[in-house]
């Protein structure tokens, strides 16, 4: 993981150099003090986000961190794109010499996309999933499964807001909540009393959650200790039984080295009554399916978020997204409700899961 993350590290500062030269070469005639002032705002803006995350604990004015987190994860996928298209357009000038300024048309490329990108992820999807148990229920449940909504500096409490209208209108009679509730750090949180908005969640009959590994990188019992604040149940490798007969299993993130195996978990459940299973990360879904769980929700990977990142997290899971009947059991996994990171979603959708669940209840 070390490794992977300092490639993605030298590939983004190889990229910003390769826009950077681009660009002083666009601008060669310019006023020295004007080249000056544009370096130093392009390397701010290439540097933010790791900035923002390196300062995350730090007590920053608002002022300063929400522009440096937002305008340093806008970065990150300008940078992806400028790249793309200035390789395109180079290429293309090759041939066609007439194409002239090839920075400029990558700019205006770069700033379409990202504006499709940032329309699109504000308009996140509803998937309803009918399921159909070989358990019986006491009656049919209507589920909003939700992930990554990464609360912080990107998803503020306006977002919020919007995401818990959008879960209330579905009237759900349960919620749950496949990790990475939160983004880096619960500051934010805590100085935007996000709880408030939490706690107008509407589920008669719950709101249960696992952690995911943002919570982790929050600090596991920090983030804990905010959800107290709110209605919210939180499942760490343990196991809740709802008066209709449903079992909620919630599994710690993987970021937990010793948590319990779903063998152990499953011990504590009663194999007659229906099982969902919340666990963030999706993998070993063959396991899940071979010992009869008959739903797992799970989210984490946002499908890479941006094209062609999406590619990538599809080679690298058995599952990357969306809804999948294995031979048991009924597996969804959530690009996210919301996003880390840039705002944009090119290639993926954002998107909210509703299980329309109903058991046999012939079967005894």
């Amino acid at each position: 993981m070390k490794s992977f993350f300092l490639i993605i590290m030298g590939a983004y500062l190889a990229g910003n150099i390769y826009i950077f030269v681009r660009g002083l070469q666009t601008i060669s005639t310019a006023p020295t003090l004007l080249k000056i002032i544009l370096s130093v705002l392009f390397w701010l803006a290439a540097g933010g986000l790791v900035l923002s995350i390196a300062l995350r604990e730090a007590a920053i004015p608002e002022f300063i961190s929400k522009p440096m987190f937002r305008i340093g994860s806008i970065w990150m996928v300008f940078t992806l794109y400028m790249v793309l298209s200035l390789i395109i357009l180079d290429v293309a000038k090759f041939f066609a010499p007439q194409i002239g300024n090839a920075f400029g048309y990558a700019l205006a490329i770069t700033a379409a996309i990202l504006l499709y990108g940032h329309i699109n992820y504000l308009n996140p999807k509803v998937v309803d999933i009918n399921i159909q148990l070989d358990k019986p229920l006491a009656k049919p449940l209507k589920v909003a499964a939700i992930s990554d909504v990464h609360l912080g500096e990107g998803t503020g409490k306006k977002k919020l807001k919007r995401y818990v209208e959008m879960i209330n209108e579905q009237k759900p009679d349960i919620i749950v909540i496949a990790g990475d509730l939160i983004d880096n750090s619960v500051l934010p949180l805590l100085r935007d009393k996000m709880h408030e908005e939490l706690n107008e969640l509407q589920a008669p009959m719950g709101i249960y959650m696992v952690t995911g590994n943002h919570e982790y990188i929050s600090g596991a019992e920090r983030s804990e200790a905010f959800l107290k604040q709110t209605k919210i149940t939180l499942l760490r490798d343990s196991v809740a039984t709802l008066p209709c007969g449903l079992q909620i299993i919630g599994r710690d993130d993987r970021s937990n080295r010793h948590r319990k195996s779903l063998e152990q978990l499953l011990e504590a459940s009663d194999h007659t009554k229906p099982i969902l299973l919340l666990d963030h990360q999706p993998y070993e879904l063959a396991t899940t399916d071979s010992l009869k769980v008959d739903i797992q929700f799970s989210g984490h990977t946002h499908r890479g978020q941006v094209w062609p990142l999406c590619w990538i997290v599809d080679s690298m899971y058995e599952q990357s997204h969306g809804y999948r009947k294995w031979n048991h059991s009924h597996i969804y996994v959530s690009s996210g409700l919301s996003l880390w990171g840039p705002p944009f979603r090119i290639g993926t959708s954002s998107d909210m899961a509703i299980f329309n669940i109903s058991g046999n209840n012939n079967a005894q």
